[in-house]
């Protein structure tokens, strides 16, 4: 961050300059970079700094650094810029944050960056590896930066620190050796246990630091989270526990990320950091034991570089609930059927299914919170989003449901039709493979702010693409259920009904982009149910939904 006399110069030039308005995720490493919570580096790396790093996980001058940090840009940005030039970059708003001065401009290696990042190329098998393939720039950018405003907070501002902060604080209550502890999940019994018993050991004071992942603004579930980490703080005994939040964009790269979370911790001042078996495991946290790294691997890396970056790596030790104790215990240390434990996805499920929260588990405070973000699922808002070819019955289907939903008078519903949506939302768009990805994903956030706002959603697109789809329900999934109905009628059948005519002049080469004729349809991997029409008459299909929706507890 430059002086405030200089931010004043910095603004006027912005205003001449080529401006990047940042994504959520680079909004965060900007942010990091500026406050100096990724110290020594101020800016982002140039391709020498990024193959050092991807290779050695050291800067070319041999400090350790095991995270690739470069502002990704598209082809159209990488070739309207060059070496030299300087930037304006600002928030998605266009606010002003900082000017960078470019030094390197390069195509990226995804692959190679991948290899050794998350050690797998394998985007079916990674979502660290898939969101890098899809999500970041073709092109990375390195150079100096000059911070002229940090992003700006409007929620938790009070809990927002910066480094220089933290340090202060820590300081001015004598606290010299501090754990940090890096969360992104709810926290309750067993680990107030786990923490303490891992500070007593440090002789540490305890850093909370949560990630503030504030994607969207109406995101309850992110609110949720922080009035429960608040709360979960009141546990501790005074001035035993500090409660910060940090603009973090995880990759979920394992070991690497791992002891990347340690450097940032220690520029925050800690002098100690817990590290779980599978710390930034991109499956941490699910049941049934599969994790893409190696256990205890990423404890292994932070601590052989102990000495180098300067903060102690202490084991996380999960705990469970001993009944005969009636106290808890490291689950290491005991027979695994002694003791109870309830993981996050079992607890998501209890809520959503209206089951009670025993009072071992967590506390009342916590549990009272979380009501508000999990409801049960029959108050809970839905989407069913059909998907099949053109004629299939999707959108006869759909006005069905929209009748018997009205009927039951539970919910506020809508009905997103292909052709409705096409005319009225995406009425610019064409029949390309990109135009059609965006023209489903255009539903999909619609979906989901009905969705959220405990509302049924009824889409029926054609959605030829699984790419599409897959980002519908992740989005619409953070806030209610997802259903999703492949009408897989055959192409013949379709083609005999044919009420747009469609079909047949696709077969006379009078229009193009027809999905079954002139362009591909790929059948959904996993859906939640199948209906074929040319078996079935729309009632019974629509039967098929009803009951699972009811089985599945939408519907009481």
């Amino acid at each position: 961050m430059v002086h405030f006399r200089r931010a004043e110069v910095l603004r006027q030039e912005a205003l001449s300059l080529y401006s990047i308005d940042l994504n959520g995720r680079q909004l965060c490493d900007l942010e990091l970079l500026l406050n100096r919570g990724m110290y020594p580096l101020s800016g982002y790396m140039d391709r020498a700094m990024y193959e050092s790093v991807l290779d050695s996980m050291r800067l070319p001058d041999g400090t350790v650094w095991p995270m690739p940090i470069c502002l990704d840009v598209s082809e159209g940005i990488a070739s309207t810029i060059t070496i030299g030039d300087r930037v304006a970059l600002n928030d998605e708003e266009g606010f002003l944050l900082a000017v960078l001065t470019i030094s390197d401009v390069w195509k990226s290696d995804k692959k190679r960056e991948a290899e050794q990042v998350y050690s797998t190329v394998d985007s079916q098998r990674h979502p660290g590896v898939s969101r890098l393939f899809d999500k970041v720039g073709e092109y990375y950018v390195g150079g100096d930066l000059e911070g002229v405003s940090l992003p700006i907070h409007y929620d938790f501002q009070q809990l927002r620190l910066t480094p220089s902060e933290t340090v202060r604080r820590f300081t001015m209550n004598g606290q010299r050796r501090v754990l940090g502890f890096h969360t992104e999940e709810y926290l309750h019994c067993a680990h107030r246990e786990m923490v303490i018993a891992a500070a007593h050991e440090a002789g540490a004071a305890i850093f909370l630091q949560p990630v503030a992942d504030l994607s969207h603004p109406g995101n309850l579930d992110y609110y949720t989270q922080i009035r429960c980490y608040q709360a979960f703080t009141e546990k501790f005994p005074s001035n035993m526990i500090q409660l910060g939040l940090t603009p973090f964009s995880s990759r979920k790269a394992g070991p690497r990320e791992a002891l990347w979370q340690a450097i940032i911790r220690k520029n925050f001042g800690c002098s100690h950091f817990m590290v779980a078996s599978d710390h930034a495991d991109p499956f941490a946290g699910l049941e049934g034991g599969k994790r893409f790294y190696r256990p205890g691997e990423a404890q292994n890396l932070v601590a052989e570089y102990e000495a180098e970056t300067g903060i102690e790596m202490v084991p996380e030790q999960q705990m469970g609930y001993h009944h005969e104790k009636k106290k808890y215990v490291v689950l290491d240390e005991v027979n695994e059927a002694e003791v109870e434990t309830i993981s996050s996805e079992e607890l998501r499920r209890k809520l959503v299914q209206g089951e009670d929260i025993p009072m071992w588990f967590s506390y009342p405070e916590i549990v009272d919170e979380l009501h508000c973000s999990f409801p049960p699922k029959s108050k809970q808002g839905f989407t069913i989003f059909m998907t099949g070819y053109s004629g299939s019955g999707k959108s006869t289907i759909a006005k069905v449901l929209l009748v018997k939903f009205m009927e039951m008078c539970d919910r506020p519903v809508t009905l997103l039709d292909g052709d409705i949506v096409r005319k009225n939302l995406s009425s610019e768009l064409s029949f390309s493979q990109e135009h059609r990805n965006l023209n489903v994903t255009r539903i999909g956030f619609v979906a989901s702010e009905i969705t959220k706002n405990g509302g049924i959603a009824l889409c029926a697109p054609i959605a030829p693409y699984e790419e599409s789809r897959r980002a519908n329900r992740e989005l619409i999934s953070q806030y209610g259920g997802y259903i999703e109905v492949y009408v897989s009628t055959p192409i013949e059948v379709c083609e005999q009904r044919d009420r747009k005519g469609l079909y047949a002049k696709a077969r006379l080469g009078k229009v193009k982009g027809v999905t079954g004729i002139t362009d591909p349809y790929i059948p959904p991997v996993n859906p939640e149910l199948t209906i074929d029409t040319s078996k079935i008459t729309p009632l019974e299909a629509v039967q098929e939904i009803l009951l699972y929706l009811q089985q599945d507890g939408y519907l009481v």
